[in-house]
């Protein structure tokens, strides 16, 4: 007997707990239901026009306002921080609308959202340093963005996408530096110096391969490589910080 009740206590708690926006939002004509949308939107009630937006795409996933209402989905789950959501969305549109007109702003879209799932509320709030997070977000919205620059380089989202490419690099850049010392204080010396040389590489012209010439240069004392040491210092004095 308990466990029918308690069977039929979870049926109950899934039915409840898939609530979506189908039941939420009323059966009216989708003209009136996108305009009502749109008002969301333009108000900033990102929840409100999701829900209404979701509506749409379900009921007429191949209607009239199909094309927008996804993009308009994209923009809302962006803002409302639905990051999963909205990349699975973009996904979506592309598969099925590969030329669309509007593609130079789904890929900026793309890399705005790669770029806010690299966000950390306490780096925001109060600028913790938090160089050593994973990058792999950073490396997608790097590529969106250089590739927006390369498909569509006379997009109106070419300028901002450009801006947005140096801070990546640099955010990259310093990943790559809180790596390679972290592997100095681990007292892993090769690998101190790969990660430098490979940083010094890929991103020349930042201020951390310039630090990392520092990391190095103990990296090589350590290991007691003199030619190492005195070519590390000559890099230091071409490339001062």
């Amino acid at each position: 007997m308990k466990h029918h009740t308690l069977s039929g206590l979870l049926a109950v708690s899934l039915l409840f707990g898939c609530s979506s926006s189908e039941q939420i939002v009323p059966d009216v004509p989708p003209a009136e239901l996108y305009s009502e949308a749109q008002i969301s939107l333009q108000s900033g009630n990102w929840l409100t026009a999701i829900e209404k937006l979701e509506a749409l795409d379900s009921r007429y996933p191949f209607g009239a306002y199909s094309e927008q209402v996804q993009l308009d989905l994209i923009y809302a789950y962006y803002k409302n921080d639905d990051l999963a959501l909205g990349l699975a969305t973009i996904a979506r549109f592309t598969r099925l609308n590969p030329t669309h007109e509007k593609m130079d702003w789904v890929l900026y879209m793309r890399g705005l959202t790669h770029m806010a799932q690299d966000r950390n509320f306490m780096h925001d709030l109060f600028n913790v340093d938090r160089s050593d997070r994973d990058p792999e977000p950073v490396k997608e919205a790097f590529d969106d963005f250089k590739k927006l620059l390369e498909r569509y380089p006379d997009s109106p989202y070419a300028q901002d996408a450009q801006k947005r490419l140096f801070a990546l690099k640099n955010r990259l850049a310093e990943y790559d530096l809180a790596t390679a010392d972290y592997y100095l204080r681990r007292e892993a010396w090769i690998a101190a110096i790969n990660r430098c040389q490979e940083l010094q590489k890929t991103y020349p012209d930042t201020t951390a391969a310039r630090k990392s010439l520092a990391i190095q240069l103990k990296a090589y004392q350590q290991l007691g490589l003199e030619d190492a040491v005195a070519r590390t210092k000559e890099l230091m004095r071409l490339n001062p910080l």
